[in-house]
């Protein structure tokens, strides 16, 4: 078992009303009517920032050595964690009690805390932090079915991502300007964990409320994040070489995808057009139907195969596939080419296909990877 506090950290504006992504904030140190927060995410360090912001404003105005407990640690027995809830709070007004990494207990283990939440003491506010291993889905209903708890899911997805970030800029402790903000949010992509310790930089390097230009933000930024999988696709659909390329180093080297994980999504993503390559398919319902995609489910993927085999047509989608095939046999030792290479040359052979398909102009054979065939 392991007892500690922590430090302050910076925090948007917010209220802790339950539910939020990226959240973990309250109003006042007391909070409203919740005494219980299961904190969630597939990112641990959004996981623990939660958390971080969510004590900050519970411990708010307290002496933090006599309101907060923080437990974790393979040996914790649950019951430790319950005789703290359970406890009456000494020379103070509450008690914050936080659990760490509690998928790593199990649900027994974490069963006889689900039984706590019917009945909290008043005076407690609970903070349990995801992590450690899967959490089970009775736990998880547990606080989402309990009157006085909430699950606060710090996940972001990608159409969230700029509303997510705008949000921590507009509260960050020094004001970036437009062109910077736009700098910061394309460089980190899918890396939003970095965003606060790059904020924290600047206002270490530059002092706060300092206004922050393009030019300030280079020596901190770093190496690009990564990026998700469709702006590869996308930049290959508009004949973009040079933006697809860069985003493939960034899948490779940011995203840590292995060559043929690359190759695979580019495989699925043609591997799309040629099914919808058919004159039976005139609509997109016809195009999710022959995609597979289940009824009451975006069709947007069926919208974009369906125009990508229109306007590349039967000879540029072939085209487009004995490309994908050639460097598939490249990646697996066919040819003496680093696997980076092989990609280099698939993606602009493949843009050079969309490029002349926006163009009008007839396409002719890709030859695959560019090397010849065998």
């Amino acid at each position: 078992m392991s007892r500690q506090t922590g430090g302050p950290v910076s925090r948007p504006a917010g209220g802790l009303g339950g539910g939020g992504r990226g959240g973990g904030e309250a109003t006042s140190s007391s909070g409203p009517e919740h005494s219980a927060w299961l904190v969630t995410g597939e990112d641990a360090s959004l996981v623990a920032e939660a958390v971080a912001n969510l004590v900050n404003q519970l411990v708010e105005g307290a002496e933090r050595s006599l309101v907060l407990e923080d437990y974790g640690g393979e040996d914790l027995e649950v019951g430790v964690v319950i005789d703290a809830c359970s406890t009456p709070p000494f020379l103070a007004d509450r008690r914050v009690v936080v659990l760490r990494d509690a998928g790593r207990y199990g649900a027994e283990w974490l069963k006889r805390l689900e039984s706590y939440l019917e009945v909290p003491l008043p005076t407690t506010k609970l903070v349990v932090a995801g992590g450690g291993g899967a959490l089970p889905s009775k736990f998880v209903n547990a606080f989402k079915q309990a009157a006085g708890a909430a699950v606060v899911n710090t996940d972001v997805s990608s159409r969230e991502a700029h509303g997510w970030v705008s949000q921590r800029l507009a509260h960050a402790p020094v004001k970036l300007v437009p062109a910077a903000a736009a700098m910061v949010e394309e460089h980190l992509g899918e890396d939003l964990n970095r965003l606060s310790a790059l904020l924290a930089t600047l206002e270490a390097a530059y002092g706060p409320g300092a206004r922050i230009e393009v030019e300030d933000l280079g020596p901190y930024l770093g190496e690009p994040g990564s990026v998700p999988p469709w702006d590869l696709t996308d930049a290959i659909d508009k004949g973009q070489t040079e933006v697809a390329l860069k985003v493939l180093h960034r899948l490779l080297e940011a995203g840590d995808r292995h060559p043929l994980v690359v190759l695979a999504i580019l495989h699925r993503h043609f591997g799309n057009v040629l099914r919808v390559q058919s004159p039976a398919i005139n609509s997109e319902v016809e195009a999710a139907e022959a995609l597979g995609i289940a009824k009451g489910r975006s069709t947007f993927p069926a919208r974009k195969a369906l125009d990508a085999a229109r306007r590349l047509g039967a000879g540029a989608t072939g085209d487009a596939i004995v490309a994908l095939a050639d460097a598939d046999l490249a990646l697996k030792g066919k040819m003496d080419w680093p696997p980076e290479l092989v990609l280099e040359v698939l993606v602009a052979r493949l843009c050079r296909l969309s490029r002349r398909a926006w163009s009008g102009a007839p396409t002719a054979s890709a030859g695959g990877t560019g090397h010849k065939r065998r």
